[in-house]
């Protein structure tokens, strides 16, 4: 089973289209038609299973040692689920998940925030 095409992901307000630009037996990626906004979804199975959900973003912006130039820049955030092959049935699994993303959003993402800025 396979996430459908296209996928959305809403950033500061915007929703942002990833039509599937490649899929593999256990993956599958989504790029913006810019390619500054990519998704990949996937899973590895081994001992244990982990199950990945990945966003990279680009962008070009002025540097900061020489303002009058542009310079690349990106950055990635990801969420990693690893479980054991038996234990956790899926119900379990999505409360952790659940629990974990409630966490980090609490009081208008005041822990993202926190983690954001090197708290720990």
């Amino acid at each position: 089973m396979s996430f459908a095409d296209p996928q959305t992901v809403t950033i500061n307000a915007v929703p942002k289209t990833l039509p599937r630009t490649s899929t593999r037996d256990a993956s599958g990626t989504f790029t913006q038609d810019t390619g500054d906004l990519k998704l990949f979804v996937s899973s590895a199975y081994g001992k244990r299973t982990r199950r990945t959900a990945r966003i990279d973003s680009r962008k070009t912006a002025s540097d900061p040692l020489f303002p009058a130039q542009n310079a690349p820049y990106s950055m990635s955030t990801y969420i990693v689920v690893d479980v054991p092959v038996t234990g956790y049935t899926i119900a379990e699994q999505k409360q952790l998940v659940d629990g974990f993303l409630a966490w980090l959003s609490a009081s208008s993402g005041a822990n993202i925030t926190r983690l954001l800025g090197g708290e720990n």
